[in-house]
């Protein structure tokens, strides 16, 4: 499996459904082979840290990696 563990660290003011990409004061994003390995990185990445989440909280999001098409790569790197 192409997956992502994604770790956002939001403040405790942000309610977790609001917690995303775009409000997260981190992200943390890391290569993972299942969604159990997903999980475990999620508890795992912010305890190695705690000084981290001092006020704050840590949501953990499994995403599908995108991968990037042959084509595509050739197209961004004409643009300028």
């Amino acid at each position: 499996m192409n997956l992502l563990a994604v770790i956002l660290i939001c403040t405790a003011t942000t309610a977790p459904a609001d917690c995303s990409r775009e409000t997260a004061l981190d992200v943390q994003a890391t290569p993972v082979s299942s969604p159990f390995n997903c999980m475990m990185t999620g508890q795992v990445t912010p305890a190695r840290d705690p000084e981290l989440l001092q006020g704050h909280y840590a949501k953990t999001v499994c995403e599908r990696r995108r991968l990037a098409e042959p084509g595509n790569q050739e197209r961004r790197a004409a643009l300028p």
